[in-house]
């Protein structure tokens, strides 16, 4: 678990194919590594990957086809930036929300537009996690964890603070670059809670309708 609360910008030092999977080297920046072992898991722009291997200054971790498919990961190149975060303790100060390190899906950054000192962007998700994402509700943009400011359909606005920018990879974002994206925990096991005992019927994708809210007593039926 991690709190979406970026410890350092790294980036990337080495891309290796190995049949299909990818494994990725880090350059870790300012990030303390001193506590790290291999096994231990690590946040990459959001994404949860353990460390198979240590060294000066980074470590490398393999990431597999059905993590490329859903991030944004296979399509970066040797040095770009990406935001780290070491695995949640006990002792962490919860200053972000609970995040798992699991990305939902590839978002897209549509309008970037300053605001004083600080930078509004708004962003499209896939239409099929727009149901997850409320206005001043969390959200994980490429493992920082962030609220919503408002929600127009599948489009939803952040306002970032200077400090943000200048200790997250958010600065270089434009019109087209693609983000991953990580929906708020609660919403997702809220949504498979209401389903009740049809949760455990076959074809039973997550998906809320008025007909399985009154079946499982949380509307009335039509009179």
């Amino acid at each position: 678990m991690f709190t979406g609360i970026v410890q350092a910008v790294g980036t990337i030092s080495t891309l290796e194919n190995r049949g299909g999977d990818l494994r990725i080297g880090i350059r870790t920046g300012k990030l303390p590594m001193d506590d790290v072992a291999t096994g231990d898991s690590i946040a990459v722009s959001g994404v949860c990957l353990t460390v198979v291997e240590l060294s000066v200054g980074g470590f490398r971790a393999d990431v597999s086809g059905e993590t490329l498919r859903r991030t944004i990961l296979g399509t970066l190149a040797v040095n770009t930036p990406v935001n780290l975060e070491k695995a949640l303790t006990l002792a962490t100060r919860l200053g972000g929300h609970l995040v798992s390190g699991h990305v939902d899906g590839i978002g897209m950054v549509v309008a970037r537009r300053e605001d004083g000192r600080s930078v509004q962007f708004t962003i499209r998700s896939p239409d099929e996690l727009a149901r997850y994402i409320a206005t001043k509700g969390s959200i994980c943009v490429d493992g920082i964890s962030l609220t919503v400011n408002g929600v127009q359909g599948a489009e939803f606005e952040l306002n970032i603070v200077p400090h943000t920018l200048a200790e997250t990879t958010m600065n270089g974002y434009r019109a087209g670059s693609k983000v991953n994206l990580e929906v708020d925990l609660v919403a997702r096991y809220l949504e498979r809670l209401l389903q009740g005992e049809q949760a455990a019927l076959p074809g039973a994708g997550g998906t809320i309708t008025r007909e399985m809210l009154e079946a499982s007593g949380f509307l009335e039926g039509k009179r």
